[in-house]
């Protein structure tokens, strides 16, 4: 990726908005395996592809997961994050029951 082709055009407006975002889970609990952080991936990239969102990078730890993510400028942080952290919880609790009882 090059600088030129980072930067997002509208059509009265240039931009190039990331934002870093870390998800912890509650009490910092270590309940992520790696089974947990690739279904999270898969989550989060469905989401951004809905939004119209870039997921420029994603890793996670036991008790966390980091996102960097490119995003319009019509589109407000705290949606984004909203809807990442309700989708993403939503669908885990439904495949991975496990997570859910040691949560």
């Amino acid at each position: 990726m090059t600088k030129e082709t980072d930067i997002r055009r509208g059509r009265h407006c240039t931009f190039l908005m990331h934002v870093y975002l870390v998800f912890v889970a509650k009490y910092r609990r270590k309940i992520f395996d790696q089974d947990a952080i690739e279904k999270l991936r898969g989550y989060f990239a469905s989401v951004c592809v809905n939004f119209d969102v870039e997921l420029v990078e994603m890793d996670g730890e036991r008790d966390h997961v980091h996102l960097l993510v490119n995003y319009p400028s019509k589109l407000t942080a705290s949606s984004l994050v909203n809807s990442l952290k309700g989708v993403s919880s939503r669908l885990l609790r439904r495949d991975r029951p496990d997570i859910a009882a040691r949560y």
